[in-house]
């Protein structure tokens, strides 16, 4: 029976050599597969290599370089084989069906793939992120006055550093795409022509006096709700209810008293159109306040019967704006002439037209923290 034993000792022996073989085989698979030269040996890596490689995570003052493992595989070796075991699908849109082999196709994708990065990172609250970059290590004293006051509250609600830091490697995808073909959708069923006799603008129109007159001064501002009183083969007479401030010229008309949630600007032909249905006095600023309608003439295309409509096409462009840089802030976080300053303080780091941004401007204002929710619907 010893030699039973001596032959179990060596099968026991030999397996846990070769399984040691196997383990240490299997975790240099993985430290190799993980460098930066592995990762960038890929044709279809060109287009971020290169990208990275004008990054400040590659090249910097102090000489420290973030590799790809660093960002894009969490630490610990847990972690670590999941990613790695996940990265089997990019294998497979490598070898077997190239999806971003070209710079055209990586830019086509660019969206897909960086969602999914932040997704990911957002998920495990930047684990990547925080392993080199600790709340705790930073030096306020050696950051800008913005940076210490974005970081400090960073710290105290330990935020995902991706929500804030998107586009330090690689470029930001431009997400407008989206808001803008829905935007596309919802001018053309206004060119049907609706019937119903409560419509919502589009984007901005031009107001006049009569139906012959040419197009003056007189504007109405996105997402305004008009009331239809006649049709002429293709335009309409409308009635614009509204508040104004008593003092003034009163050419300013908003949607609600107090408030500059701009409904539209008049122009001297249309001043004899308005009509005073009653004065108020503002309880916060103690201000005069007139509600007031107004006849005017617009074209009859670039309306829609359906404000939600507006409102989807509004939130989709908000995601898109801000989820490049940051998560998306709630509609809440101001009020209704707060998010003025909110939004002008971020109009440098996002590419919206005119008509965008005051479109964008009117939906947060309308769902701000003092507009009662039962006015959400309204224009």
């Amino acid at each position: 029976m010893s030699w039973i034993r001596k032959n179990a000792l060596w099968c026991v022996f030999g397996g846990a050599v070769a399984m040691s073989f196997v383990i240490w085989g299997t975790w240099q698979g993985v430290h190799y597969t993980s460098t930066t030269e592995f990762c960038l040996s890929c044709h279809a890596m060109g287009t971020a290599g290169e990208e990275y490689k004008t990054s400040v995570h590659f090249r910097n003052a102090s000489g420290v370089r973030a590799e790809c493992k660093d960002c894009h595989i969490p630490p610990g070796i847990v972690p670590t084989l999941i990613r790695k075991t996940e990265a089997l699908n990019d294998l497979y849109h490598t070898i077997i069906s190239p999806s971003i082999d070209t710079p055209e196709k990586f830019n086509l994708k660019r969206a897909e793939l960086a969602q999914r990065e932040w997704a990911r990172m957002s998920a495990n609250n930047s684990a990547a992120c925080k392993s080199c970059h600790s709340y705790e290590a930073m030096d306020h004293a050696k950051q800008s006055a913005n940076a210490v006051a974005q970081m400090t509250a960073a710290a105290a609600k330990n935020s995902n550093c991706i929500d804030c830091h998107k586009g330090i490697a690689h470029h930001k995808p431009d997400m407008s795409s989206g808001f803008r073909d829905r935007y596309k959708q919802l001018q053309s069923q206004g060119e049907q022509l609706p019937t119903a006799t409560t419509l919502y603008s589009l984007g901005e129109k031009s107001l006049a006096a009569t139906a012959e007159s040419a197009a003056g001064k007189a504007m109405l501002y996105p997402a305004t709700e008009v009331r239809v009183l006649k049709r002429e083969g293709k335009n309409v007479q409308i009635e614009l209810t509204g508040w104004r401030e008593s003092k003034g010229r009163g050419r300013v008309i908003t949607q609600y008293m107090g408030k500059r949630v701009f409904a539209a600007v008049l122009d001297a032909s249309l001043m004899n159109n308005v009509k005073i249905q009653q004065t108020q006095v503002d309880p916060e600023s103690h201000q005069e306040w007139q509600l007031v309608s107004v006849i005017a003439w617009s074209s009859a295309d670039g309306f829609t019967d359906n404000v939600d409509s507006i409102w989807q096409y509004a939130d989709q462009m908000l995601q898109s704006t801000c989820s490049a840089c940051h998560s998306t802030p709630p509609t809440s976080r101001y009020t209704a002439n707060g998010w003025i300053a909110g939004l002008k303080s971020m109009s440098t780091y996002y590419r919206l037209n005119p008509v965008e941004d005051r479109t964008l401007l009117k939906y947060l204002q309308t769902h701000a923290s003092d507009v009662p929710e039962s006015n959400n619907t309204k224009g």
